[in-house]
């Protein structure tokens, strides 16, 4: 049956059991969907959004997991609806219905498994299905018919298409080219894989896993003892592998823009969780490229963007390019946030163009999920599985998701029905993925990792995945053992679903036992679902003994022909872009409101950039944080040397003139963007990803400019000594509509690039010194003339332009790379940014944006060229540093004897706001102000889509007004010897704190080390631990409830966390027992802040309860913000009272609803202004953090522990940068101490 409750938003929550609820279940469910009302009627009158039916959603999985944590059994379903005035109201067709009432049928699917079904057509059930089969596929496949002596089974012809699919094997990439007659000598896999035979470097494995592995530095493990159990975190030495991914989502993000870009990045990560036996995802990039947006200004009109209007607006199929830029990113980032990844570099481009009778545009989106991880030597390469090993699969269950994802890839998209379109389309759950990587994680930092083989799920789901890890001895699934979330799902759904968030793993039977417990603990569901056969066989079994799927391994891989691509070169010709001097600041104006070189403050602002406490280097810069990096750095550990850089770079509409410059160009800017971090070996630290996005077959030509791009980038690598040894290539970009016209996307390179870092503090910042005895200088790393074909220019007049440059010279450009390298080495370079997108012109203004004073005199006399919009938006790779004068003579002789090319180009004027440019007789005045206003108009027009409220109009007025203003108290003195504290501690101190998580949590460990360094003991407590009473507390003097997304926020943040604790008694009982206790202290950040409030143990004393709601914009906000600590009385915060700290904020719910007046709190912690964004969450009193009135229970929603060391820190008083710590550990020390003089009175 079906009850329905009304939620105080009227919202309807239904909750479908398997029986006659008690009134006592009633209650328990009115307090957890927030004193919500039961309607007590079997149906509801009025219209309704709601999911579909047959779609059972992630959100819908968490509710009914908070209900069975709470000790509520027998709940099914849980979905949500919204009453809607009519049904002409809008709503997402692709995920939502519109319901005439609501009654015990919501939940019904009128639908019973299909048989398994044995297919005499293959041709027809080849387009039937939408396989996109081959000829030669379905000619292969008719001879295992025969080979077999029976006709193929759904199962076995729908999962040979996904792993057969271009998507999965890339077979072009494989396949021979033919190009003006002539056979080329090489496939595009050969050409890439070359650059690793030549350059092998650091390289440990490619080509042949999940991820490409280099050799890394030795680092510092810091995990707990014993992942079975509650034990205490422990520091280790270990030899460490580096890992480079990046994967494309193009297709599902352009028919479902937030889940596809969510699951686009879900799987990336679980492709670095999956390499060689298991490793370590670290940080995350994105890439987003789509037609372009048509933006609108307030009034309706549209903005000075008439470059937009280059072609028709189409009646898209799915959804517009701005609904796309905002969801795919939302989904990306929502994915990264809840999971628990910080996402640290990313790029966005939009394009369109119309010449010699051809349309180019991205109508089929480019989505790019990539990053970096790393793992342990040991566990680098998969070991050899043996009969008799179990098949695990850990994660979610099974539902009628992603079917068909891969073939459906593989092709134009708008060719099948939106049925089999949106069939192939994921859900995620980023909190489940976490669940898997827990385990994952434990078993990677255990003393000996049990995984003999690790895949994750993806295209073709358990077929694929499983097929993998037993593809060198075969083996057998028994269908039973698998978890089924759709009891209507067929075989052939069951075994070649997409559903997310799952991971096959093949472990040797004597670990079982202990693998289950650690699953058990972090609550990642795990089941034995086969084993390994040895026969070289591959089969599904029915309970019932029935096998819908049973072919040998080899048989299901194929053998089909190699894919041979005939094609002929055609020359296509770009009218160059015209112009005049006169007209420089209108060029200037527009094109820095192109996506490609506007702010992106919007993608950057609901995306956390913190958590883990890691990292070094993520987008914002500066006094104001505007998103200025050139890459992003995390640390390998928390000593806070080694690390990974990590930096993009594409130029596809120079690759459109010239598909070699243009591979090239995406190669140079990848590096110039990575260059200001201090890689160990310089250029021989570095291993590239080639992602590859190419309109394979859509017009003459297409092919063969393929084949020159991929030469090209291997030949520059090889010339460079630079590796690619990982990529991914999505072949089918163009978009088909009704009318047969169909778009095609020019074809794109996206190089991401990767190295290790021997120092992260010695990193680069783009940001201007305001340093008058300091000079700028210009170095050309192109060597070849200034061109403006393919550049941000010339797409602002709606040109691509024919002259597109070029690297000349290989070595010469690595010789500037290494130039810039010890520059960075010997701590010449103040401030350093390249020239890519928008030219000389835009890196000048962005390195004064992020300052609130000072600007640039610029002299451009020793640059060649005379034509000075030449000079100022050519686009040739290239960098801009400051040096100080100081270093002006060494630095000359330095770069000459290097044989580096440079020109002196100015200076900085710290007492005028404006950059001056002058050229001989030229002379022009820039006002800094007013176009940074400009670059960020794009951002704040993108904005409005995704923040209610009119915030993002108070972002915009707001962003330059409110600097970070920090003040450290007098007796800070920076160092861990002034705390009493050491990173190398070994020994116990005997004061113990505990970290306590839920299934969710995801700031975890950065906490566990604040508390470690400031000499706390730290035990790893989970809520499974407190339920089941492994854990009491009892020998617990300091807990902290941390951060993250406790099941994924749904019923509100905590609301579940709170029900476990309300709900289990042992749990309740260590929770009263250990708050009973005067010798305690407790502190809850983020969703351990709203935790605490939730279960009111700050002013219990309080009439009216405090309340943690939505931010003001409704949306997750992620920034560097500033704090007033006020005169207080908390244990931890005292002595900090009179700061003014930076800190970093990553929530969706922090607005505090202090319903008494302000001095019925002991408020400890205020945002430094009252006004968005510097209040990010519109709290009362602008509040951060309460504590309880006897200074013994704090709880803030900032993250103090990602903010203990000035590298965590987005922005840092320069003149203190050799501090080792800053005023955060105080807080931590402070209780530390508190509790030693407590353990000492007692």
């Amino acid at each position: 049956m079906i009850l329905f409750f009304k939620t105080t938003t009227q919202s309807i929550i239904a909750t479908q059991f398997n029986h006659q609820p008690t009134q006592e279940e009633i209650d328990k469910l009115c307090w957890l969907y927030g004193e919500a009302t039961y309607e007590g009627n079997d149906k509801l009158a009025g219209f309704f959004v709601g999911p579909r039916r047959e779609m059972v959603t992630p959100w819908s999985t968490n509710a009914v997991e908070i209900t069975q944590n709470m000790n509520l059994d027998g709940i099914l379903r849980i979905e949500e609806y919204y009453p809607i005035s009519s049904k002409d109201a809008e709503y997402d067709t692709m995920l939502q219905r519109m319901y005439d009432g609501l009654d015990q049928d919501i939940f019904t699917i009128n639908h019973q498994p299909d048989a398994i079904k044995y297919v005499e057509n293959l041709e027809e059930y080849n387009e039937q299905e939408g396989l996109a089969l081959s000829e030669d596929e379905i000619k292969y496949l008719h001879q295992l018919e025969k080979a077999n002596q029976r006709p193929l089974t759904d199962s076995e012809i729908f999962g040979f298409a996904q792993i057969n699919s271009e998507h999965c094997r890339h077979k072009i990439f494989g396949g021979k080219f033919v190009i003006d007659g002539k056979e080329r000598p090489s496939s595009l896999f050969a050409l890439i894989k070359k650059t690793t035979q030549e350059n092998p470097n650091s390289i440990l494995s490619a080509y042949k896993d999940n991820v490409a592995f280099a050799q890394g530095p030795m680092i510092e493990q810091f995990a707990p003892s014993n992942p079975c159990a509650p034990s205490f975190f422990e520091t280790k030495e270990i030899e460490s592998v580096i890992s480079l991914k990046a994967e494309t989502h193009n297709f599902p993000t352009t028919v479902e823009p937030f889940n596809g870009a969510a699951t686009g990045t879900g799987g990336e990560i679980r492709d670095r969780m999956a390499g060689g036996v298991g490793s370590w995802p670290i940080a995350g990039t994105a890439c987003y490229m789509t037609a372009y947006p048509r933006l609108q200004h307030d009034e309706g009109l549209a903005t000075e963007r008439d470059w937009e209007s280059i072609l028709p607006l189409r009646e898209w199929l799915y959804q517009s390019p701005e609904q796309i830029l905002i969801k795919a990113s939302n989904g990306a980032s929502d994915f990264g946030n809840k999971f628990g990844q910080p996402l640290i570099c990313g790029s966005v481009l939009t394009f369109e163009h119309q010449e010699n009778g051809e349309k180019y545009a991205y109508d089929k989106v480019i989505m790019l999920a990539g990053g970096v991880g790393f793992g342990k030597k040991r566990d680098c390469l998969k070991k050899a599985p043996k009969t008799g090993n179990k098949i695990v699969v850990v994660g979610g269950d099974n539902y009628r998701i992603g079917l068909g994802g891969g073939s459906v890839s593989s092709v134009d998209t708008g060719r099948y029905s939106n049925g089999i379109e949106l069939n192939a389309i994921q859900r995620a759950n980023p909190e489940m993925q976490k669940r898997a990587y827990n385990l994952v994680r434990a078993l990677v930092e255990d003393k000996e990792n049990p995984v003999v083989s690790i895949h994750d799920h993806g295209s073709a789901g358990h077929l694929n995945c499983l097929s993998e890890l037993v593809e060198e001895c075969g083996g057998e699934i028994q269908m039973e053992k698998l978890p089924i979330g759709d009891q209507t799902l067929s075989a052939k759904e069951i075994i070649a679903n997409e559903s997310q968030e799952r991971m096959g793993l093949l472990i040797d039977e004597q670990h079982l036992d202990y693998v289950q417990k650690i699953a058990e603990r972090e609550r990642a569901p795990m089941y034995v679902v086969g084993e390994t056969t040895g026969d070289a066989h591959f089969s599904f079994k029915q309970e019932d003994g029935t096998k819908p799927f049973d072919l040998d391994v080899a048989q299901m891989f194929g053998h089909t022909p190699v894919t041979i691509m005939c094609d002929k070169t055609v020359t296509r010709t770009y009218e160059n872009v015209t112009y005049s001097a006169e007209a420089l600041d209108t060029y200037v104006q527009r094109v820095l409101q192109l996506e490609a070189v506007a702010c992106k403050d919007w993608l950057t602002n609901k995306v956390d950039r913190s958590v883990t406490g890691k990292v070094a280097r993520q987008q914002t810069q500066g006094e104001i944080q505007l998103p200025l990096s050139d890459c992003g750095i995390v640390a390998l550990d928390y000593k806070g040397e080694k690390g990974i850089a990590t930096s993009m770079g594409h130029a596809p509409q120079a690759g459109l003139a010239d598909p070699k410059a243009g591979s090239v160009l995406s190669v140079a800017e990848a590096l110039t963007n990575l260059v200001w971090a201090p890689l160990s070996e310089g250029l021989r630290s570095v291993s590239l990803s080639a992602n590859w996005m190419w309109p394979c077959r859509s017009q003459q030509g297409e092919d063969a400019r393929l084949y020159e791009a991929v030469e090209a980038l291997s030949d520059f690598c090889c010339a460079l000594h630079v590796n690619v040894p990982t990529g991914k290539d999505s072949l089918s970009l163009s978009q088909q509509y009704p009318n047969g016209e169909k778009i095609i996307a020019p074809g794109t390179v996206i190089v991401s690039a990767g190295g290790e870092v021997y120092d992260i503090k010695k990193a680069v910042s783009p940001v201007l010194v305001n340093d008058k005895h300091s000079s700028l200088y210009h170095i050309d790393f192109s060597f070849d003339e200034q061109h403006l074909g393919g550049s941000a220019f010339a797409q602002s007049l709606d040109k691509v332009g024919s002259d597109v440059p070029t690297i000349k010279n290989a070595e010469y450009f690595a010789d500037c790379f290494e130039t810039i390298q010890e520059l960075i080495r010997r701590g010449w370079i103040m401030a350093g940014h390249d020239i890519s997108a928008g030219g000389l012109i835009t890196t000048l203004l962005e390195m004064t944006f992020a300052n609130t004073t000072g600007g640039m005199h610029i002299n451009l006399y020793d640059i060649a060229s005379d034509d000075i919009i030449k000079v100022l938006f050519a686009e040739n790779p290239g960098v801009v540093i400051q040096v100080s004068d100081t270093h002006e003579e060494a630095l000359k002789t330095f770069l000459d004897d290097e044989g580096i090319g440079f020109a002196k180009i100015g200076y900085p004027t710290p007492k005028q706001r404006t950059l001056t440019i002058k050229k001989g007789d030229f002379t022009h005045e820039f006002d800094i102000d007013m176009l940074r206003d400009k670059w960020y108009t794009t951002s704040y027009l993108l904005d409005r889509d995704q923040s209610r409220n009119g915030m993002a109009k108070q972002r915009f007025m707001n962003y330059k007004k409110q600097p970070l203003d920090l003040h450290f108290n007098n007796s800070f003195r920076g160092t861990f010897e002034s705390y009493g504290i050491t990173p190398n501690r070994q020994a116990p101190s005997g004061i113990k704190a505990a970290i306590i998580r839920e299934k969710g949590t995801n700031g975890d460990r950065e906490m566990a080390y604040a508390l470690y360094l400031a000499g706390f003991d730290v035990k790893d407590v989970t809520m499974t631990d407190l339920v089941s009473g492994r854990e009491t507390l009892d020998d617990i003097h300091l807990i902290v409830f941390c951060g993250g997304f406790s099941n994924s926020d749904v019923l509100g943040s905590a609301k579940g966390w709170a029900g476990a604790f309300l709900y289990n008694p042992k749990a309740k009982e260590a929770l009263d027992k250990f708050y009973a206790r005067p010798d305690t202290l407790s502190l809850g950040i983020c969703n351990g802040c709203q935790l605490m409030i939730e279960l009111n143990l700050i002013n219990p004393e309080h009439a009216q309860r405090s309340h943690l709601l939505h931010n003001t914009s409704k949306k997750f906000e992620s920034a560097f913000v500033g704090l007033t600590i006020p005169q207080n009385e908390s244990v931890m915060l005292k002595s900090l009272s009179n700061s003014k700290l930076g800190i970093w904020v990553a929530h969706g719910e922090g607005h505090f609803h202090l319903p008494e007046p302000e001095e019925h709190y002991n408020i400890v912690a205020k945002y430094n202004y009252a006004e968005y964004p510097g209040n990010p969450n519109g709290s009362d009193y602008n509040v951060a953090g309460i504590c309880s009135n006897d200074g013994r229970h704090l709880a803030m929603m900032p993250h103090p522990e990602r903010a203990i060391f000035p590298w965590q820190n987005a922005y840092y008083p320069r003149r203190r940068h050799a501090d080792e710590v800053t005023p955060w550990i105080e807080a931590f020390v402070n209780a530390r101490q508190w509790i030693a003089r407590q353990m000492e009175q007692h």
